[in-house]
């Protein structure tokens, strides 16, 4: 009988532990963290490796990083060359010319011209000695051997100069730039057909969650489909990253650490969504903590949506636990992920495009959070509008695809009036709306 007491007294206050244990998490976060704290809590954890860098085919460099300094090994232009097509002059022969009193000269095709003479040249043609301007072809009349000119032109008129361009032993575009269209036009002028770019940072995505089925397959009566790792996937590509495939773990602490070691493994920094709030299957944290030092260092952030988020660290190598609601997982990855991918291509400044616009309506926050306001951002005649978006909850991911940008409210405003003008970060174009709108 003693021994029974014992056991149920034992099995009594292990019920007593556990259900406390689980109240407390139920409770809610007791601190929330600044997303700039975090952010500095984050990288005072980590020691961010260069990324090895690779050359790469100039074709195939749109979007990657630069990780070399590209200076030029001559002047571009090479020589000084027309701007335009027309004819190669001495300027001062064309001084008093007019549609009225035109002045007359010699067309020759050597390359050189002489007082009164003209050569014909196109658009990127040399110019011939002695010629310093070029009369544009409208501006011309062509006779058998010589041609009208009916314009003054002045030394140096639509000639582009030697090293007008760029000059030798310039820097012609800065390592860590993101190469675009003009760049990569601006390497292929100085003659290269490689660059250097940085590897592609590798980011492991695991969704969590046992009500969590893949895109096709057929979902039981309590699944939903788990949208997360895709469009977390393109975020990073976005980016430049490389994207890795963790799948969906259940909601099981032993698959979420096993799949989380196999991201650190194969991965520069690991992405998981769901299981991070304070629920009773919310293992991610536990799950984290289990696999080393020092672990999770941020769980609760101050901002709106995306509070669940979490920041991990474990084997120098970052953890970025976002929430299982989609648009949560987004704005968690924009505030978070999305600075810590441009760290490690050491890309200085790339911010989203910023317009000011008029707000269509009043919206209310909460104090002591930074909450990031989804819009709709339109221009009507030349004002340019924020219509905010219904925030219907962060799983409604409806919200951002009428949306094109945001607004953040800072933690001391308990919201925004109508017609105050307002900073929106855009994430998409402008939209061009009539009179009605």
């Amino acid at each position: 009988m003693a021994g029974f007491l014992c056991d149920t007294f034992f099995y009594a206050v292990c019920v007593l532990f556990i259900g406390a244990s689980i109240l407390v998490r139920l409770k809610g976060f007791q601190k929330l963290t600044s997303i700039e704290e975090a952010l500095h809590l984050l990288l005072k954890s980590l020691k961010l490796e260069p990324l090895k860098t690779v050359n790469v085919p100039l074709a195939e460099a749109l979007n990657r990083v630069l990780a070399e300094n590209i200076v030029a090994e001559e002047d571009l232009p090479r020589f000084d060359r027309s701007a335009v097509d027309g004819y190669a002059v001495r300027a001062e022969d064309t001084f008093g010319a007019s549609q009225f009193k035109p002045k007359i000269l010699r067309r020759v095709a050597g390359g050189e011209i002489k007082n009164g003479e003209a050569k014909q040249v196109w658009t990127g043609n040399p110019l011939p000695r002695n010629a310093n301007a070029v009369v544009m072809l409208e501006h011309v009349k062509l006779l058998k051997d010589e041609i009208e000119v009916w314009v003054a032109v002045a030394p140096g008129e639509n000639v582009s100069r030697k090293g007008e361009d760029v000059t030798k032993g310039e820097v012609a575009v800065k390592a860590g730039t993101r190469l675009k269209p003009h760049h990569l036009g601006l390497i292929a002028a100085l003659g290269k057909s490689q660059v250097p770019v940085y590897k592609k940072p590798k980011v492991a995505i695991l969704a969590t969650g046992s009500e969590l089925v893949e895109v096709g397959k057929t979902p039981g009566e309590d699944q939903v489909f788990e949208v997360n790792r895709l469009v977390i996937a393109s975020m990073c590509r976005e980016l430049d990253a490389q994207p890795l495939d963790l799948g969906i773990a259940k909601d099981d602490i032993n698959d979420i650490s096993e799949k989380i070691k196999l991201g650190l493994k194969k991965a520069d920094m690991v992405v998981t969504t769901g299981g991070t709030s304070v629920g009773v299957s919310d293992l991610v944290p536990s799950a984290i903590n289990s696999l080393g030092k020092p672990g999770v260092i941020v769980h609760g952030v101050a901002m709106r949506p995306a509070m669940p988020t979490a920041l991990a660290v474990i084997n120098n190598k970052p953890i970025i636990v976002l929430s299982g609601n989609p648009v949560a997982a987004m704005f968690g990855f924009e505030v978070f992920a999305r600075p810590l991918i441009l760290k490690m291509l050491r890309v200085e400044h790339e911010f989203r495009p910023i317009v000011k616009a008029r707000l269509t309506r009043r919206t209310t926050t909460a104090l002591g959070r930074k909450t990031f306001v989804r819009v709709r951002v339109f221009q009507r005649k030349d004002e340019v509008y924020a219509e905010p978006i219904s925030a219907r909850g962060s799983g409604i991911i409806s919200t951002m695809t009428e949306a094109n940008g945001y607004v953040i409210v800072p933690e001391n405003r308990e919201g925004l009036e109508e017609g105050e003008t307002v900073l929106v970060h855009l994430f998409d174009t402008v939209e061009a709306a009539g009179e009605n709108v």
